[in-house]
């Protein structure tokens, strides 16, 4: 009988312990937002037990959203760094010595590049150039905007070859063949620098954080209660009063969307937006926007400016090849078109 009573009193004792055992922390969601970064905000959404934490995790992003910004510009330059603006200056005279980051960016490009048989092409900087000048123009003055002359164009065109971008790993040095060679890391850029940040946070155990670099959006885990974070797709049609077309609820993914609706300046009654297909050199119109979902935010990037210059079939059979990436496409009548899992993704409120 005592035999009896002292396990069953073990019994209690071992449960009452694991019943008064200590509730994990709650946590409270934390939002900090930046302007200073590829030129565009940048938000950041994380949960954690305190806002000293919070805050901790913002130092270190701030810190590398700097030192990717830098580096990865191609308008400006910066005392103590050798960017992708020094380069379409000095890399036509002989080989320059980069950070290991601008290597490992241009190594991302050349796969992309392959990826995406040439429609995402880091080495078009020679015509993207003439149609931000003459963008840059028109915004400024409207009245007088112009079209590029398809001569310009064509003979920018001569000077596109990711070939003729020369990367020495072993010393840390590229080297452009082609003089007349400008690259312009604009459709990919953010998207690996947004990555690449993730990643690091994820090796640091960071999780349940999410996030958006002007609109390159990159989670970590879910949210603290397991749930999706719900971001929404915008309406491409500005004059619309719907400001999203729908939202998505995901984790441990990138969503990323490419549209005529950013930037783009008009000539008369047309409007000229900023992604340029490399066959015709010109805007298209088939889209107004393309967005892609992956777990990758660089690879996103890519393919978001991809698929809007291949057409819908082509588009479709990219992203179906691809594991776990989904896309959907919307055309100037407002007309929307999924990939096979796209729609599993919808939140619906």
């Amino acid at each position: 009988m005592k035999k009896i009573i002292s396990l069953l009193l073990a019994v209690l004792i071992l449960f009452g312990f694991a019943g008064c055992a200590a509730p994990e922390p709650e946590k409270t969601r934390f939002t900090k937002t930046y302007y200073d970064f590829f030129d565009t905000m940048s938000t950041i959404v994380g949960y954690e037990e305190t806002q000293e934490a919070f805050d901790e995790k913002c130092a270190y992003i701030e810190e590398r959203l700097k030192h990717y910004h830098e580096l990865y510009d191609i308008y400006h330059w910066y005392d103590g760094v050798t960017n992708v603006y020094n380069l379409n200056r000095e890399a036509k005279e002989a080989p320059v010595e980069v950070h290991e980051d601008i290597i490992l960016l241009f190594e991302f490009c050349k796969e992309m590049y392959e990826l995406t048989e040439g429609k995402t092409n880091f080495a078009m900087g020679s015509v993207l150039r003439i149609w931000h000048n003459y963008r840059e123009d028109g915004n400024y003055d409207f009245l007088n905007a112009k079209v590029p002359p398809m001569e310009d164009l064509e003979a920018a065109a001569q000077h596109c070859s990711i070939d003729d971008i020369i990367i020495d790993k072993e010393n840390s040095t590229v080297f452009y063949a082609d003089p007349d060679l400008r690259v312009d890391v604009g459709a990919i850029g953010k998207g690996y620098a947004t990555e690449r940040i993730a990643q690091e946070l994820e090796a640091m155990g960071v999780d349940n954080y999410t996030l958006n670099i002007g609109g390159n959006i990159r989670t970590l885990g879910y949210k603290a209660d397991g749930e999706g974070w719900v971001a929404g797709i915008q309406n491409p049609d500005t004059t619309s009063e719907q400001t999203f077309l729908l939202k998505v609820s995901f984790g441990d993914l990138a969503l990323v969307t490419s549209g005529s609706y950013q930037r783009y300046y008009w000539v008369g009654d047309k409007k000229y937006h900023h992604i340029i297909d490399p066959e015709t050199l010109f805007p298209k119109d088939t889209f107004t926007s393309v967005s892609i979902l992956t777990p990758d935010s660089g690879i996103a990037d890519a393919l978001s400016t991809a698929c809007f210059n291949l057409t819908l079939e082509e588009g479709m059979a990219l992203v179906e090849s691809i594991e776990n990436t989904e896309a959907m496409w919307v055309e100037p009548d407002g007309t929307i078109h999924f990939s096979s899992g796209f729609e599993k993704y919808i939140y619906e409120e």
